[in-house]
């Protein structure tokens, strides 16, 4: 039986590709974005190891879900067991008179540990 983990950090996040139409780049920086708002030594100051004790849930929202690379997204975080789910969302901002759109990408970044052996009783 697989133990209960506890969602230790949720971060958002925002990323834009303003004149390329690139999907991934976008959702990219918005994980970039994200993940730089959280500092993770409460794991090391608890005696886990980020890397081996701690999965990751990332959620993308763009208008486009088929056109993000996730292993690209994947690669972005620097710890942790990752997993990238992409889901219609964000904003597309056509710019007709110069034939390209701006895309912006949503980013949930949620890490999972277990705790229970920190909780009382």
């Amino acid at each position: 039986m697989s133990k209960k983990l506890d969602r230790v950090i949720l971060e958002m996040g925002s990323g834009v590709s303003l004149r390329g139409g690139n999907y991934t780049k976008a959702a990219c920086r918005a994980v970039d974005d994200a993940i730089h708002h959280s500092s993770l030594s409460f794991m090391r100051e608890l005696g886990r190891d980020p890397d081996t004790d701690m999965t990751v849930e990332v959620t993308i929202g763009v208008q486009d879900p088929s056109a993000v690379d996730t292993e690209a997204v994947k690669a972005m975080l620097p710890h942790g067991s990752a997993s990238v789910r992409v889901v219609k969302g964000g904003l597309n901002v056509p710019y007709p008179e110069r034939g390209y759109e701006t895309i912006i990408a949503s980013a949930a970044v949620a890490a999972f540990a277990d705790m229970s052996r920190y909780k009382a009783s």
